[in-house]
């Protein structure tokens, strides 16, 4: 600001430095006006210009450049110089208010709600609405959104559930293709392995690997994936197990697909001698229970009882518990991995979901201290929804025998990837205590727990467990879409648990070729029946 005197004294002129007042011109008469008086002034001008500097500067920077004239600046200006902001506030506290007061009313079947926001603010234009009838109508329209969400969530984890337990054409074409294969090719029929390595299988000197499935793609990827990850595969051998249904066809593929230098050995379970109906009664009455029956091959919509509370997380876990593998023999065979490998003394058991990514050898060095099932726990951990697993996820605590039992908040852990020593576990009464509870389960209608193999064996392992590094086996990659990319790249073992497996067109896109590099795409079987296609 710069003030210039004329040589007479008898005018002041007043500019900014900047230019936004370009002047302002003050005349004064000399015989009027004292020195003192025109010092004064020059005081109070000298503070209220900068004042009114920097309150053009505010508003200027909140729009107030778009003003063309003084009058709408001093309509902008005013209120804030007299100490008045915008009404604005005011209009949000009422309007809050007035939320308040609705909240607890319930929205009225007969009310006409907007289809669309375009709609609801034409109404509001026609019929003048009070802003209480508003917000009624709002929250007519969220509800509605609500319900609409819900039911749209709830329909599809329903699909997904019978996508995940459904066979998919690709890989049933497979196992049709290779069974005709077994019955009309004598090369798919050889040994497995050939005889000069039988001897092999009980030698443990080796590294033995068990794997239960009826699923011929899943079983391969397993297999390849562990032998080129190996750092000596010359000395891998894989016992892979199947049904009745299934042998013809794994037996063909394993024949006409060697994946040398490893062994491979393929049974079925009609090939143990041990597994009599004697020796596995519980079994029997799991598969041939009617209730159990019902309960896993019945309405999964009625089953899973869909009422208005229930969260789609819930109705989610509650459709996985009702999979039909759960009752499978295969499921449960790992309980029998000491009477059915009698001469072995270590092995890692692998689900038919999981890649091998690194060298599994260093699984028979880990000291289990005595312990039988070498194990991750999965109740610890960076993701927060996959490792926060404790007893009080499966088990049900308000039944008086689990609540006197066990703890909720004893930690579990995971199969899918498990090193076991056989020497230990034929020292203890685990398959006795698996049995009897299973049984306790059936007595108890099923009120015990409703997932799977993983509870009963929860209990029958307890006190029996090594936690190990939880880099050698990374789960949920079948359920958890936010996997961290670089956790599963460092991770010696994947496992797709859950209802996503790569195999199925549900399978995570980002996830997937992790698992497929180890599909041979180029294999006659693979392209005719067009898998993953």
């Amino acid at each position: 600001m710069q003030l210039h005197f004329s040589p007479s004294m008898r005018s002041v002129t007043i500019s900014s430095s900047n230019g936004f007042i370009d002047l302002m011109k003050i005349k004064v008469a000399a015989r009027h006006i004292s020195y003192r008086t025109l010092f004064h002034t020059f005081l109070i001008l000298a503070f209220l210009l900068p004042f009114v500097f920097i309150l053009t500067a505010l508003v200027t920077l909140e729009g107030v450049n778009k003003c063309s004239s003084f009058d709408c600046l001093g309509r902008r200006l005013g209120p804030k110089l007299l100490g008045r902001g915008d009404d604005s506030g005011k209009l949000v506290k009422d309007f809050y208010k007035i939320l308040n007061q609705v909240n607890p009313e319930e929205v009225s079947n007969d009310l006409q709600i907007p289809d669309n926001f375009t709609q609801l603010v034409s109404e509001m234009k026609t019929n003048k609405y009070s802003a209480k009838d508003f917000a009624i109508i709002l929250k007519g329209m969220m509800e509605r959104s609500e319900r609409e969400i819900r039911e749209s969530k709830l329909q599809e984890l329903m699909n997904k559930h019978f996508a995940a337990s459904s066979v998919p054409k690709g890989i049933h074409c497979l196992s049709l293709r290779l069974t005709d294969e077994y019955s009309s090719n004598a090369h798919a029929r050889r040994q497995l392995p050939s005889p000069e390595f039988l001897p092999v299988l009980s030698d443990n000197s080796y590294y033995h690997f068990i794997l239960s499935t009826d699923n011929i793609l899943a079983a391969a990827v397993v297999v390849t994936s562990a032998v080129q990850s190996s750092l000596t595969p010359e000395k891998i051998v894989f016992h892979v197990i199947t049904d009745k249904k299934t042998y013809a066809g794994m037996h063909s593929w394993f024949a006409l697909n060697p994946i040398s230098p490893a062994i491979i050995e393929v049974k079925g379970v009609h090939q143990f001698d041990w597994l009599t109906r004697d020796n596995v009664p519980v079994l029997e009455a799991v598969e041939n229970h009617n209730g159990i029956r019902n309960y896993y091959h019945g309405n999964h919509i009625s089953g899973a009882n869909l009422g208005d509370t229930i969260t789609p997380r819930s109705f989610a876990s509650k459709l996985q518990a009702r999979s039909p593998k759960y009752i499978s023999l295969l499921n449960h065979l790992r309980i029998y991995l000491p009477e059915l490998f009698p001469n072995l003394e270590k092995v890692v058991f692998l689900d038919d979901d999981v890649v091998i990514q690194r060298d599994l050898s260093p699984l028979w060095e880990i000291d289990l201290g005595g312990k039988v099932n070498g194990a991750v726990e999965t109740c610890k951990g960076e993701d927060s929804w996959v490792m926060s697993k404790r007893f009080r996820n499966y088990f049900n605590f308000s039944h008086p025998l689990v609540a006197k039992s066990l703890d909720p908040n004893e930690c579990a852990w995971a199969y899918g990837m498990n090193i076991f020593d056989l020497r230990a576990w034929r020292l203890t009464n685990i398959r006795e205590t698996y049995h009897s509870w299973l049984k306790e389960n059936l007595r108890s209608n099923l009120t015990l727990w409703k997932l799977g193999t993983l509870p009963p064996a929860l209990i029958a392992f307890r006190g029996h467990v090594q936690a190990i590094d939880p880099t050698w086996h990374m789960l949920g990659l079948g359920y958890q879409k936010k996997t961290n990319i670089e956790s599963v790249k460092k991770a010696a073992v994947i496992h797709y648990n859950g209802q996503s497996k790569p195999w199925l067109q549900i399978g995570y896109e980002h996830l997937r070729p992790f698992w497929s590099k180890y599909v041979n795409y180029s294999n006659e079987f693979v392209k005719n029946c067009h898998i993953l296609e």
